[in-house]
């Protein structure tokens, strides 16, 4: 093998396990923020946001390791993008019945998700662009 496809092989490989500490690295923040497992997250819907999170963040992981790039990605951008919207809503309008972390814009925990969020998010939306690319029929944009 050329040490170009060597060095492609590397790079997808290293890209590949990032993407799945990134995915686990949420989980166990969520995790640390309810409690533990189960947890109580209160009201209602904001603990079945944190499930689903949860959830997602190691199906997504577990897809990465089986090879389904494409679709570990996309749910990847959800596992990010979701609760880096429900910080913003939770520390600034606030959310329904939900007022504990109103304002509370500075809370470690916090911060230390929006960080692995937002590099998450970042990773996820070029490596699912970059898939969806090379997936589209001739005549969508991309090159015959």
């Amino acid at each position: 093998m050329p040490s170009t496809g060597r060095i492609a092989v590397v790079t997808a490989w290293l890209v590949r396990c990032v993407g799945v500490l990134l995915c686990l690295a949420v989980v166990v923040i969520h995790i640390m923020d309810q409690g533990g497992f189960p947890g109580s997250k209160m009201p209602t819907y904001v603990g079945i946001g944190y499930y689903l999170i949860e959830m997602f963040g190691v199906v997504a992981a577990v897809l990465f390791i089986g090879g389904e790039m494409r679709t570990g990605w996309f749910l990847a951008i959800g596992v990010a993008a979701g609760p880096l919207v429900g910080f913003i809503l939770s520390r600034g309008p606030g959310l329904p019945n939900y007022a504990d972390d109103k304002g509370n814009w500075t809370e470690p925990l916090g911060l230390a998700s929006m960080m692995v969020e937002g590099v998450l998010l970042a990773l996820a939306v070029t490596q699912f662009a970059r898939r969806s690319r090379a997936h589209a029929p001739v005549g969508y944009g991309v090159p015959a």
